[in-house]
């Protein structure tokens, strides 16, 4: 993947994409505001949902074996996966054992993450999106961009042209969200009758009964999770909360941040499998892939209480100018600026930490209260204990000699004077320093210090 800042100085040549982002993300930030401030006890929400995440991630473990028992005696089957390649091979073989090869998908940040439509593709197994953002993405071979809104990146016309090239019956579509949403209904209609399969992610794992809860707002999820005969529920450990009570919680969190919503127009939940109901078989793949690496560091781990609802992008003013791709992720934006770098490793991410500012609007508008300036700021502390070669600790040895001693001191502002242009310091140093001095600007030496100042009166 691109570092973050020359896929940001990209992005910032963009200018439809500038003007969709903004409009965008203004339209959410506005409506969340709205219904927020309807709620007199938001902040004490905010603190149950904290305590009940930080909670949760202490006794993880045992959550999640609760879980599996929950979910075996309602008639499902779990299965464990510790990284992607193990979790598609899982859905593989389920997939090949009741012979399915038509699968349609609920939108899922998690399948995103782990590659399970490639997966699936390489051994002849179509899954469709069925979600309207996912649908355009994979109709344009595209990335998602938003956590909430996969193809806010896109405008209506861009979207009437592409359903124009790829829907059949589609050729005189407009650009009328109406009528592409229309069409994509009619395009989806098909897959839905023939799919064999069903695949989700979830919002939600309640451990105490098995149960699986996905929110959406078009009613694709429901079609997904009840037609097929075979569900597959693929998910993150992090994604378990205790009770039913616990549920309650977020389920008036979530749609307020996300959404703007009071409630999820679509709230789905099942429970293994119900004879003459639904799916005859149930399965979920509960998914690691470096969640338990974020777990073991005691600050990082509250990047695990996220509930995916977005908020923190739709108020960072790095993600509205850089945009999603920038952050080369399927979780962009600030939570992704420190969940991304603690899943696939910080020396594999460095730039990343240093993609948000700290000015603190994403703390403020997280419903569980994830306190990501504090996180970057430990990120960015990791990053700099890992990338101390011998050329930095021996530049760092020459400061500190220099800086011990007056004289020496005294003496290296002189020679600094004779920077380039008469000018001080050049802006730009050669060598180890110039990723440093690229990000910021060296203060001119003056042509006389203070004390050479008083010295001469």
């Amino acid at each position: 993947m691109k570092r973050f800042p020359d896929a940001a100085r990209e992005a910032l040549r963009d200018e439809t994409l500038q003007r969709n982002l903004a409009h965008a993300t203004g339209t959410i930030r506005a409506r969340r505001l709205s219904v927020v401030s309807e709620v007199g006890d938001w902040e004490a929400l905010r603190e149950a949902g904290r305590a009940i995440k930080e909670r949760t991630l202490r006794g993880l473990d045992r959550y999640l074996v609760q879980l599996e028992g929950a979910v075996e005696r309602a008639g499902g089957q779990v299965h464990w996966a510790r990284d992607a390649a193990e979790a598609n091979e899982i859905v593989i073989r389920i997939a090949q054992k009741a012979r399915a090869t038509k699968a349609v998908k609920v939108k899922s940040l998690l399948t995103d993450e782990i590659g399970l439509n490639e997966a699936l593709a390489a051994r002849s197994i179509d899954a469709v999106e069925t979600d309207f953002a996912e649908l355009i993405l994979q109709l344009d071979r595209d990335k998602p961009s938003h956590i909430l809104v996969p193809a806010i990146h896109r405008n209506r016309t861009e979207i009437r042209d592409l359903f124009r090239r790829t829907l059949r019956g589609a050729r005189d579509v407009s650009d009328d969200p109406a009528e592409l949403a229309e069409a994509s209904r009619v395009h989806l209609r098909r897959r839905f009758l023939a799919a064999e399969m069903g695949i989700s992610g979830a919002n939600f794992l309640v451990a105490e009964t098995g149960s699986v809860v996905v929110v959406e707002s078009e009613g694709n999820g429901r079609m997904c999770t009840t037609l097929p005969p075979l569900l597959v529920t693929v998910a993150g450990i992090e994604k378990v909360v205790p009770t039913w009570g616990d549920l309650e919680v977020f389920l008036q969190l979530l749609p307020r941040s996300s959404t703007g919503e009071r409630m999820n127009p679509y709230t789905s939940i099942w429970t293994g499998v119900t004879a003459g109901d639904g799916p005859s078989a149930f399965h979920l793949v509960l998914v690691d892939n470096g969640r338990t690496n974020v777990l073991a560091d005691t600050v990082g781990r509250e990047a695990l209480a996220c509930i995916r609802c977005s908020a923190c992008l739709n108020v960072c003013p790095v993600y509205e100018r850089a945009g999603g791709h920038a952050y080369g992720s399927v979780y962009p934006g600030p939570i992704g600026a420190v969940l991304t770098p603690q899943l696939r490793g910080v020396r594999h991410v460095k730039s990343l930490p240093y993609a948000s500012s700290l000015c603190g609007a994403c703390f403020d508008a997280c419903p569980v209260k994830i306190d990501i300036p504090g996180l970057l700021v430990h990120l960015r502390g990791r990053v700099v204990d890992g990338s101390h070669g011998n050329a930095e600790a021996g530049a760092m040895r020459a400061l500190g000699r220099m800086l011990s001693s007056r004289r020496r001191y005294e003496r290296a502002q002189r020679v600094a004077r004779l920077g380039r242009g008469g000018k001080g310091i050049a802006a730009r140093l050669p060598g180890p320093l110039h990723d440093w001095t690229r990000a910021r600007e060296l203060p001119s030496v003056p042509r006389q210090t203070f004390r050479e100042w008083w010295r001469a009166r």
